[in-house]
């Protein structure tokens, strides 16, 4: 049974962010998805984020709403980007562009630690209608919402 590891901030979970879980549980299939929620303390963003408590609510409802039963997943709070990936044996880990660095990083600390690869799954940026990447700096600038959709005329 797979072993599946992705993590995050997840704020405003948008479609980039839908992608990513999606996948985790699509490698999965009948293993467990160990989804790393970024805590507050490791948070160094320009721009507002939610609390820890609030974006793992949101977090709840989104599989909630995927129909993914409880026992087939698993929040943790991630205190540094690793997470329990270097220590623990995890067969996947899924990532995007901007966490792919991190995902090489844990391969060369468990290969220090004579411990398997865990086999990388890259998942490309969900892109918003004006063909950049969807993130959650965007729409906290207004720029975009959660499916990428523009909201008002960028004066590039």
């Amino acid at each position: 049974m797979p072993k599946v590891a992705v993590g995050g901030t997840f704020q405003y979970l948008h479609d980039g962010h839908a992608r990513l879980i999606e996948k985790a549980f699509e490698i999965a299939g009948n293993g467990k998805v160990y989804i790393g929620l970024t805590s507050d303390e490791m948070l160094q963003k320009d721009h507002n984020i939610e609390n820890y408590e609030n974006r793992r609510v949101r977090l709840l409802e989104y599989i909630d709403e995927m129909g993914v039963p409880k026992e087939k997943y698993e929040i943790t709070r991630l205190n540094d980007p690793c997470g329990p990936t270097i220590e623990e044996d995890f067969d996947y880990i899924i990532v995007s562009p901007e966490t792919y660095p991190v995902a090489l990083k844990i391969n060369r600390i468990r290969a220090e630690k004579e411990k398997k690869p865990l086999e990388i799954v890259y998942v490309e940026y969900v892109m918003a209608e004006d063909g950049t990447p969807i993130s959650s700096t965007r729409i906290s600038k207004g720029e975009i919402d959660r499916h990428g959709r523009l909201k008002k005329e960028s004066h590039a």
